[in-house]
């Protein structure tokens, strides 16, 4: 099979990368590098995809460049790229959502519909669209509320995914991931933050009162979802994919403790766009997908911690 991932050089991208050519995949990586994050972070997530003959990998914007020769010979699209973090999407820098989480979709899927051959393409959409949610754990059924400009894009994205499903007949499906954690996690996020100022013994800042909750999922199993949805997905669908176990973030801070010590904590006011539970209903992913979590909170918060311990002691960059 071959394959094309965008956000290939990504927290969860480059995962997929690296499972896929294991299975003996071909895959085409394309990436842009935005500055949200250090482009050497980035780098170091392709360095066992580039030591494979079946991985090529293209440094391009999906703004601007040529979807249609992107697309060529591909059988299935891994639609990972766009831009995090609900923080920064407040404000001037909202235009960035708008670009690479809304229009470089749309020109996928444009180039789907000219191109004529990809038979699955599997969208990373989020939790977010659901917002606060009416009821926990929260179904596909459930109407989508994002709380933040980040879950408008996500979800706008997502319409765009089911509308060309349904219009042009095009193979797509949508994943909503809970809260991905792992190796190889983006420096903003949580777990990343909470792991390396915990190994360095320095005061972790908490926004709110550790309460809020989550369903925390390892992103070898949203790999596995990713290419079960590949196989399996319902075209047009939605299907949430979580870890199985909500946690709240004290609860992550104390398993954390479990592994390095004594933590240092600093509570403050709660984020504004935040949500204060979330929590996946995943029979659906079940009956459609065979998809089922196959890792716990305690060891995938133990495989994190020895990353970036490793990541510490070799002197490579990691900036918060």
């Amino acid at each position: 099979m071959n394959c094309l991932v965008t956000g290939a050089a990504g927290f969860i991208g480059s995962s997929l990368c690296d499972q896929l050519l294991q299975d003996g995949h071909a895959v085409r990586g394309v990436d842009c590098f935005l500055d949200y994050y250090s482009r050497e972070i980035k780098e170091s997530n392709l360095i066992l995809a580039k030591k494979n003959s079946n991985f090529e990998f293209i440094e391009a914007n999906l703004i601007t460049t040529d979807i249609s020769k992107l697309l060529s010979g591909i059988d299935v699209i891994f639609h990972q790229a766009g831009q995090a973090g609900v923080r920064s999407s407040w404000g001037d820098y909202f235009k960035t959502y708008i670009d690479h989480n809304i229009l470089v979709t749309q020109r996928i899927l444009e180039g789907m519909k000219l191109v004529g051959t990809v038979k699955k393409m599997v969208f990373a959409s989020s939790s977010s669209v659901y917002g606060d949610a009416e009821a926990f754990p929260t179904s596909e059924l459930a109407l989508p509320k994002p709380v933040s400009p980040y879950g408008v894009t996500k979800l706008a994205a997502e319409h765009l995914v089911t509308l060309y499903a349904t219009q042009f007949k095009l193979p797509t499906v949508s994943l909503r991931y809970f809260t991905v954690y792992g190796p190889r996690q983006r420096p903003d996020m949580a777990f990343s933050r909470f792991c390396k100022m915990a190994l360095l013994g320095e005061e972790i800042p908490i926004f709110g009162d550790g309460t809020q909750s989550r369903d925390f999922t390892f992103v070898k199993d949203i790999v596995r979802a990713n290419i079960l949805a590949s196989q399996h997905g319902d075209n047009g669908d939605c299907y949430n994919i979580g870890g199985g176990t909500n946690a709240s973030v004290n609860d992550v801070l104390s398993i954390i403790e479990s592994f390095v010590g004594k933590l240092k904590l600093n509570y403050s006011e709660k984020l504004v766009g935040e949500a204060k539970i979330t929590s996946a209903d995943t029979t659906k992913a079940k009956q459609d997908l065979s998809f089922r979590p196959t890792i716990d909170l305690k060891e995938g918060i133990k495989a994190q911690v020895e990353w970036m311990r490793d990541l510490l002691k070799s002197g490579r960059s990691f900036p918060l």
